[in-house]
């Protein structure tokens, strides 16, 4: 086990909630494609419904809808998202809402983060930036336009 986490890339985790329970599928096949290509390796990916009482339960893939083909994602369990991080992810949502807990691999990251590794380095802190929040603060720095017209004196 140790030797493979010395090969594998930077893990993360993503809740996704979807309101009224709806989920339209529209995602997924880009999910697979980022598989298919080798960016990430799903490790885990549950489906968790909050009901409108507050409790939260796993969902059966079969449980989602026949409008949605999940057949591809059967199997994509590894067992490391336990009750506990479900129950965690549901406080995250509104109640009578669903939510896909992703667990993945950065395939891409792997390469770097083994030289990183061989050389003694650590990862000492880590983030991600809300792309409102990258808009609002690259909307604050562009220059103002002066009004156009003449200037009084």
């Amino acid at each position: 086990m140790t030797d493979d986490l010395e090969e594998m890339g930077p893990v993360d985790y993503l809740i996704v909630e979807f309101p009224g329970n709806r989920m339209t599928g529209e995602g997924f096949p880009l999910l697979v494609d980022l598989v298919e290509r080798g960016i990430i390796r799903i490790i885990d990916l549950v489906f968790v419904r909050k009901d409108t009482d507050g409790s939260i339960a796993a969902l059966e893939l079969k449980e989602i809808g026949d409008e949605i083909d999940l057949t591809v994602f059967e199997g994509a369990s590894s067992g490391v998202l336990d009750q506990s991080d479900l129950d965690d992810a549901g406080a995250a949502l509104e109640p009578g809402n669903s939510a896909a807990v992703l667990v993945y691999e950065n395939v891409w990251a792997a390469p770097l983060a083994r030289a990183l590794r061989r050389e003694g380095a650590q990862l000492v802190a880590s983030g991600r930036i809300p792309v409102q929040a990258l808009l609002a603060s690259l909307d604050a720095t562009e220059p103002t336009t002066p009004p156009s017209g003449p200037v009084a004196a």
